[in-house]
């Protein structure tokens, strides 16, 4: 039975929180330190850029906030900032890229590495991709019986992560000191531009660890008062996952050194190998496993979101705007996400399009950054705005300066990779206007 009605708003301030949580840390953190080690070679810089990268978070964070208290009931959260801000159009490309690159595109490398462990872990015989199908197609199923349902599991997952990376760090504590003391090595190697040049290039991967605290502004609709409860959601989720995350770095640092994280491509592991031998390597696997799922968990309960959201606004497929059942759930747009990340996943293309992300992503942060000038200006939402951003327009300014850096970074690492994801993205203008004008020809 389908219903016009809105969505139910059953989620709470800890649901939003793990739902943030969620949407920034999946499997990367397990291996991220070692790509940031390739780039800067020693503790002082290896360390400044992750807390770099927490500083860039928790503003884009604070950004966030206030544009979900301008636009506290907006379905689709980031799609109706670019709407509102710029021209539907603008919005449309925005969910286009995410379906076509960078959502579906992470979902199905992360599904392939949960069934690379999974397979690992209970020596099934079943190939990759069809475990991965098997993953996605379960969460697809949980998500369609609802917002709640599909955030129980989420958070469930989330604490289990949280639980896991907590003792990835105490257990790194507990055997540190293994590592060479490389605390001259910033002297050795003097600020340079080669040096800044590396620290652009490590901003890249962890500008990618910690994306994705934008998805939680997906389900906005379904949030219990979303003015407090999603704001302080986004606060304090970042500031979590900027914990975490620093903190791994430092067990990572004191077991292996920097020299230990450069020679690895998984760090984790090797933690943990350090530190319990192979026992512990086998643990870790596990915990990535968790940590996989629990990232697929929470993008199937927030992208259909935005698919749904642009179906309401006539520019995509009219069933996708539906919603179905006691929970009023987006189901069409949940199983759309769903089968497109499974055929990423079986077509064995995923790896190029997870190279694309940061590119695509990092375009619309700066924009979406940039749209609160512009509400702002226009005034919209400021008779009931609960929230502004400290130190705007300055931090704002900082934050989409910030993201064209890491942008032009990713062109400079890999051109091909930015030059294929843009020319995605911008596919999206022609089949804007192609939509528009058949609705319009239809009406």
């Amino acid at each position: 039975m389908t219903t016009p009605h809105k969505p139910h708003r059953q989620l709470g301030l800890f649901d939003a929180t793990m739902i943030v949580m969620g949407g920034i840390v999946g499997a990367g953190i397990f291996a991220n330190p070692s790509e940031v080690a390739h780039r800067v070679h020693t503790p002082f810089l290896i360390f400044s850029v992750w807390v770099l990268g927490g500083l860039l978070a928790m503003c884009g964070a604070f950004i966030w906030a206030e544009l979900g208290t301008r636009l506290p009931g907006a379905a689709g959260g980031q799609y109706a900032y670019l709407r509102e801000a710029y021209h539907p159009a603008v919005a449309f490309v925005y969910g286009w890229g995410l379906l076509l690159v960078t959502q579906t595109g992470g979902m199905a490398a992360v599904a392939v590495i949960f069934a690379s462990y999974f397979r690992t872990l209970t020596g099934i015989a079943w190939n990759e991709s069809a475990i991965a199908a098997v993953a996605l197609l379960a969460l697809t199923g949980i998500n369609c019986f609802g917002a709640r349902a599909g955030s129980n599991v989420q958070s469930v997952l989330m604490l289990l992560k949280i639980v896991a990376i907590a003792a990835l760090v105490i257990i790194g504590f507990a055997a540190g000191g293994h590592a060479p003391d490389a605390s001259s090595s910033l002297v050795q190697r003097p600020f340079s531009f080669d040096v800044l040049k590396s620290i652009g290039a490590a901003m890249v991967p962890i500008a990618f660890a910690y994306g994705g605290w934008q998805t939680a502004t997906f389900v906005a609709a379904e949030i219990r008062d979303p003015r407090r409860n999603l704001s302080r959601g986004l606060l304090l989720g970042v500031a979590g996952v900027v914990t975490l995350y620093l903190a791994v770095n430092v067990a990572c640092l004191r077991v292996l050194g920097p020299a230990g994280l450069d020679a690895t491509t998984t760090p984790a592991s090797d933690l943990m190998r350090v530190a319990l031998g192979e026992s512990g390597a086998r643990w870790i696997a596990f915990a990535i496993t968790i940590s996989a799922l629990g990232f697929l968990s929470q993008s199937m309960l927030t992208a259909p979101r935005v698919y749904y959201a642009m179906a309401r606004d006539g520019l995509f497929f009219s069933s996708v705007g539906k919603l179905f059942g006691e929970a009023e759930a987006p189901v069409v747009a949940i199983i759309l996400q769903g089968f497109a990340a499974i055929i990423i996943a079986c077509s064995g293309t995923y790896g190029e399009i997870l190279n694309f992300e940061v590119t695509v992503d990092f375009i619309f942060f700066g924009m979406t950054a940039a749209a609160l000038f512009i509400l702002r200006r226009r005034q919209i939402g400021s008779d009931s705005v609960t929230y502004r951003v400290p130190g705007h327009p300055f931090t704002t300014m900082l934050f989409v300066l910030s993201c064209a850096a890491i942008v032009l970074s990713a062109i400079i690492a890999s051109p091909r990779n930015s030059a294929i994801a843009l020319c995605i993205m911008l596919a999206g203008l022609p089949v804007y206007y192609f939509w528009s004008r058949f609705r319009r020809a239809r009406s």
